[in-house]
């Protein structure tokens, strides 16, 4: 790191926002190509890079430097990003892929209202329902799927089914 780098890092960890945004500018490409190496889609790729950044902001008192570089750090950093992105990113892909098949499948069958009460549910519910109840997974493949502790599961798909059980009980006394 040459005397213009150290300079910019002692910035850094004093707070100094424009040192680390010429960080940044330095730093910028070659952590994208690692990234990028790294992961599918190009956004992901640009977020794990502007995580990394907030990261090395975040901890800058505690950062270790190799060689007087903070760019170590940060590529450790963004292969992690990476990892947490790529991660995310297949669990969401596979509810996607899974949730919209048994809404479409059982969409004719609506005739008790409860398709209709599912969809005024809390997204996070939703999901817990249409994985365990419509799709048959056991609640340990929910929170593997979502991301979850297994009791979160078992809590949100208790809530969900309350709701469900009074918003069809109320369409009844309606009808």
């Amino acid at each position: 790191m040459d005397d213009d780098d150290a300079g910019l890092w002692t910035r850094v960890r004093q707070g100094d926002e424009l040192a680390l945004a010429a960080l940044f500018d330095r730093y910028d490409a070659r952590l994208f190509r690692h990234a990028s190496r790294l992961l599918t889609h190009r956004e992901d790729a640009k977020d794990a890079v502007t995580v990394a950044f907030f990261e090395l902001w975040r901890k800058r008192v505690s950062v270790r430097l190799v060689d007087g570089s903070p760019l170590p750090w940060l590529l450790t950093t963004v292969a992690h990003c990476a990892r947490n992105l790529e991660r995310s990113s297949r669990r969401y892909r596979a509810l996607l892929d899974r949730a919209p098949v048994a809404a479409a499948a059982t969409a004719g069958h609506d005739k008790s209202g409860v398709l209709s009460a599912l969809k005024r549910l809390p997204e996070r519910e939703q999901a817990v329902v249409v994985l365990s109840v419509l799709e048959g997974y056991a609640e340990r493949e929910v929170a593997q799927a979502l991301g979850i502790p297994a009791g979160t599961v078992k809590s949100r798909l208790a809530r969900a089914k309350a709701k469900l059980r009074d918003e069809v009980a109320m369409e009844g006394a309606r009808a």
